[in-house]
């Protein structure tokens, strides 16, 4: 299990750097937990319980050491639809079930998808989600008195200057904490945590979904419950690797599959939404100096704590110190390199990032951006193989055999020139050999083209022999081709 793995250092390795980075974490988990359950159009402390328990659930079972996983906006536009039709009892049961879909992902090892995610939609998913976590502070910049915008200048100012002083205590802490006692000491004109909704009282209960356990619940839950597992895992396993960039450790990634979704299905019985990790808390975190599990878990605990305890107080808490916190993690999380990049990197590269980052931000869509950005990855990488292909023609003295020396990747995209090349001219020797020493046969495709190449030189009356498979090439021909076989021969040259 992930928690046994080098135990001692993930959870007691970075104690104190550990707590208070969680208790950053778990300030600013707050509104954001309000905001995605008003988004799904449940109550807060439906938001709020979630992040509760995915976030010390997710601590033992997760993957990735010092992620945050929390109620998430990317989980939460999905789930609208079905609260207005059927209830939050279904949202409860769809969010079980997204959870017994991640697992089984985990056991599929369906994180290896992640190995067709190029880095150019990696940074596209990046800079977008920078762009959005800073749209996502505008409301509370709008039609507000100068206050506000005096205290957001003076938390980023505290945020920036602190560490000169000392590294001691996170600054992000440090701007909360002076923030919030300046706008309770004096009365600021500003808007608070409570302003954004009603902080849950009493504690959360553990049930199961009231909905009757029939085949027409899975069928009205199942549709959102595979979305909602989709893009949980997609946002999950993207922010693992930009956490592991930022650490430079890597991460069990098959297990974050699994700890998701164990998680999911603990909060749903506690009476929580769906959730995943969250780049914007999880950026905090480890600016704060989070590395461990124990961080993830303190953000949950105290969060816990907070709801139970210190409600009015929390409550107390001015937006504007929580504002200034999310600037940083925008600033933070966006990739300036990657501006400059624009000009050093194949233009390729670039269409793809900047696809990634129109198609998020224009969308809040996490999974429609990641899914043009992959699927344009894949085109101009199937443009750019298909180019290195080759094919030299070599007549013998006597001119009575013709050789074809085939090199390159030999695939759907680069059949259409393998195909015109073999007939840009008249055969005329009585005899052809094809080399594909050098080439390799990827799908049916190829072994299609083949076979009309061979078919098409036979009935010009030359006698073909197809030589130089590689092993994979031999045993993809014999499986599927049409041409006559007999005479081929493998090639001595390894593929």
């Amino acid at each position: 299990m992930p928690f046994t793995t080098n135990f001692r250092q993930d959870w007691f390795g970075n104690v104190r750097a550990d707590i208070l980075a969680g208790i950053v974490v778990a300030l600013a988990l707050i509104p954001e937990a309000i905001g995605f359950a008003i988004i799904a159009g449940v109550d807060p402390a439906v938001g709020l319980w979630a992040s509760v328990a995915i976030a010390i659930v997710i601590s033992f079972t997760g993957g990735r050491p010092g992620m945050i996983s929390a109620a998430t906006a990317a989980v939460a536009v999905l789930v609208g639809p079905l609260v207005r039709e059927h209830g939050v009892e279904y949202l409860f049961a769809a969010t079980i079930l997204m959870g017994i879909f991640q697992i089984i992902a985990g056991l599929l090892r369906l994180n290896l998808v992640m190995q067709f995610v190029s880095r150019s939609v990696i940074t596209g998913f990046v800079n977008a989600l920078a762009i959005l976590i800073f749209m996502a502070q505008l409301p509370q910049l709008t039609d507000v008195t100068w206050h506000t915008y005096a205290m957001v200048l003076g938390g980023l100012a505290i945020i920036y200057l602190f560490p000169r002083v000392t590294t001691a205590v996170p600054s992000p802490l440090v701007s909360i904490i002076v923030l919030s006692a300046l706008s309770i000491g004096l009365g600021l004109p500003v808007h608070t945590v409570a302003d954004m909704g009603e902080l849950p009282s009493g504690l959360p209960s553990f049930s199961l979904p009231q909905v009757p356990f029939t085949w027409e619940t899975v069928q009205i839950v199942a549709p959102t419950a595979g979305a909602m597992a989709a893009v949980g895992l997609l946002e999950s396993l993207l922010t693992a690797q930009i956490v592991d960039d930022m650490t430079h450790t890597d991460s069990y990634k098959r297990y974050e599959c699994r700890g998701q979704g164990i998680a999911n299905i603990v909060a749903a019985m506690f009476g929580g939404m769906g959730g995943c990790a969250m780049i914007g808390q999880s950026v905090i975190n480890i600016t704060s100096g989070g590395r461990g599990r124990l961080s993830t878990f303190t953000a949950g605990f105290v969060l816990f704590v907070l709801l139970a305890l210190f409600g009015p107080f929390v409550g107390q808490v001015p937006m504007p110190a929580l504002v200034a916190v999310m600037i940083m993690v925008s600033i933070g999380t966006f990739s300036w390199n990657s501006i400059p990049n624009l000009k050093r990197h194949p233009w390729q590269s670039s269409v793809v990032m900047l696809s990634t980052v129109v198609v998020v931000v224009a969308t809040h869509d996490l999974s429609m951006g990641v899914l043009t950005g992959v699927l344009l990855s894949g085109i101009f990488f199937a443009q750019k193989v298909q180019r290195l292909f080759r094919i030299e023609r070599e007549v013998s003295a006597d001119g009575q055999t013709a050789t074809y020396r085939i090199s390159g990747e030999i695939f759907f995209a680069s059949v259409h020139r393998f195909i015109e090349q073999m007939q840009a001219e008249k055969e005329t020797a009585p005899k052809v050999v094809i080399d594909m020493t050098h080439a390799h046969l990827w799908d049916i495709s190829s072994v299609d083209a083949l076979d009309k190449i061979v078919g098409k030189l036979a009935k010009g009356g030359a006698d073909v022999n197809v030589i130089g498979y590689n092993q994979a090439s031999a045993d993809i021909v014999d499986k599927f081709a049409l041409h006559d076989k007999t005479g081929f021969e493998l090639g001595t040259v390894p593929h």
